[in-house]
């Protein structure tokens, strides 16, 4: 049903299934996108928490390889005030 699952271990934060993501292979970009699904065992979630293991699928993408890391993150606007 999916491509390559990533099992994972998050060491920062939390990570929300609905926030954009990043795979780093060596410190460097390699791609940029979405994920396609969040599990904790066999359970479909929403959010992983800190030092919680999860299985992470990427949209689009299966060349996920051991030592590869996984940002997950949030972008936020800010607006401008005048000081």
């Amino acid at each position: 049903k999916f491509g390559a699952i990533a099992g994972c271990m998050v060491t920062e934060g939390t990570i929300k299934r609905h926030n954009p993501i990043r795979v780093l292979r060596d410190n460097v970009v390699i791609y940029e996108g979405e994920l396609e699904s969040l599990r904790r065992f066999k359970d479909d979630v929403n959010e992983v928490r800190n030092g919680m293991e999860c299985g992470i699928g990427v949209k689009n993408y299966n060349d996920v390889r051991v030592g590869d890391m996984i940002e997950v993150f949030e972008i936020i606007e800010i607006q401008r005030t005048i000081a």
